[in-house]
């Protein structure tokens, strides 16, 4: 694995979420599709949730604080309205920059070799070049589903 390409693959995904939130309102994010998806808010804070999870197996600290990342965590409820524990979309936007900045320096320093260190995560061991590439697909997932939330938030454009 060449932690130099991976580093541009998130870089991509991270000018596509800084179009993608473009003029966009923290109301705007807040926007609920008329289908079973989480709303534009929910998805920028699980992305940021996960770079950060990929920052602890590369030994950096995490972004987001640990209370806030519970709001965004795998099967959290769904965000239908703000709320005290609903970060707001600038925050959310700063949050998803500062990890981007980090992974990208540690990812492009890395060798094959470290690559291949085993790391545990979620009670699962496996080599970080397979916890990278798992993170990379979960950021690329979610940064897809970005496109469909600016039209829910009623943006009616095309940004890409």
């Amino acid at each position: 694995m060449d932690g130099g390409y991976l580093a541009e693959g998130f870089d991509r995904n991270q000018r596509i979420i800084l179009a993608q939130t473009d003029k966009m309102t923290h109301a705007e994010s807040l926007a609920q599709s008329p289908y079973r998806i989480n709303c534009m808010n929910w998805v920028l804070g699980h992305i940021a949730d996960g770079r950060d999870n990929l920052l602890e197996l590369l030994g950096r600290h995490r972004v987001m604080d640990e209370a806030d990342a519970g709001r965004y965590r795998r099967e959290s409820d769904p965000i239908t309205e703000d709320g005290p524990d609903v970060l707001p979309l600038e925050e959310l936007v700063h949050l998803l920059h500062e990890a981007q900045q980090e992974l990208s320096a540690t990812l492009a320093t890395l060798s094959p070799e470290q690559f291949e260190e085993e790391r545990e995560w979620m009670g699962h061991t496996a080599p970080l070049a397979y916890w990278a590439h798992f993170f990379y697909f979960h950021d690329t997932y979610h940064t897809g589903q970005t496109d469909l939330l600016r039209q829910v938030a009623g943006k009616n454009d095309k940004v890409i």
